[in-house]
């Protein structure tokens, strides 16, 4: 099997239509023809119902299809690593979730380009799930993100735990109450922020991280409000449309509006993550890793060290 066959026929069962996959594989018509037959001959399967317009799949050709996408995705995710192995990127591009750029990452930046005044930096807004196919496609080299997951190209590093700390308006009755407790604030409409595909509820499992948190104290929020970023969320907050969590290093946003409070709560916590490709680090990324060590060193932050 060739990968000329394979990526022919995805063309037309992507198209649905012989002419349109001409012109996206740039192809003659005649040689697109040949190489999807002789796909089939190898497979010893018909794979196109050509007698319908627009052209279908037959069952195999459509199992064959879903099954070969992922082998055609890996091959884009090696051919664009090997690229990058042969010729390194001289400029740092860094991924990160809102939060940490509202936290100590332009101060890592600022140590950084003082070390290696030479290095260009990056930096690009993307969420944490985004940022594993991000890394896998050369899009970023590091990523900032909040939420462990699973890839066999991506290594993640747990840097630290961050305190959530309550967000309330002003005029709340708990507003001037340090250390509160999650069931004090069940009486509450909770705003929600995360924009991540742990966001679905399974049966019998609360993954959403903010009611994940209430869950493992037995309560839940009597409603909630899912909002596209936490600036809006603490917008709601300072309007007096509801309450939220927020990391602690947020809590100097919007604070003539908004009030913060602890947590009491010493498990009640949000981590940082830094993600990167298992075999292809950035030349800089040593130096990089280093420089957050020593900002949260300088900070007097407790952090765990790779």
């Amino acid at each position: 099997m060739q990968l000329k066959q394979l990526q022919a026929f995805h063309a037309v069962a992507k198209s649905q239509s012989f002419s349109a996959a001409v012109a996206m594989t740039e192809l003659s018509q005649p040689t697109l023809s040949r190489l999807i037959k002789q796909l089939e001959d190898e497979i010893g399967a018909e794979l196109i119902d050509r007698y319908h317009r627009p052209l279908q799949l037959t069952p195999a050709g459509e199992f064959f299809y879903e099954k070969s996408l992922s082998l055609l995705a890996e091959l884009d995710t090696i051919t664009a690593m090997t690229q990058r192995m042969a010729h390194p990127p001289k400029t740092l591009r860094i991924g990160f979730v809102p939060s940490v750029l509202y936290g100590l990452l332009p101060n890592i930046i600022g140590v950084l380009k003082r070390q290696l005044p030479e290095l260009e930096v990056q930096l690009k807004d993307i969420s944490s799930y985004q940022q594993l196919e991000a890394l896998k496609s050369g899009e970023i080299d590091v990523g900032f993100g909040r939420f462990a997951q699973q890839d066999n190209w991506v290594q993640q590093i747990l840097l630290r735990h961050e305190r959530y700390i309550v967000a309330l308006p002003v005029d709340h009755p708990l507003a001037g109450v340090n250390d509160l407790r999650l069931p004090q604030l069940a009486d509450n409409r909770l705003i929600l922020y995360h924009q991540s595909h742990l966001n679905n509820t399974a049966v019998g499992q609360v993954t959403e991280p903010l009611l994940n948190l209430f869950d493992r104290y037995g309560v839940l929020p009597f409603a909630t409000t899912t909002v596209s970023d936490l600036q809006v969320a603490l917008g709601l907050v300072a309007a007096g449309e509801g309450i939220t969590l927020v990391p602690d290093s947020l809590k100097t946003l919007r604070s003539e509006q908004v009030r913060y409070q602890t947590l009491l709560h010493e498990d009640a916590t949000s981590p940082i993550y830094l993600n990167t490709l298992y075999e292809i680090a950035h030349p800089a990324y040593p130096a990089f890793l280093d420089t957050i060590y020593q900002v949260y060193e300088d900070k007097g932050i407790t952090y765990r060290r790779r």
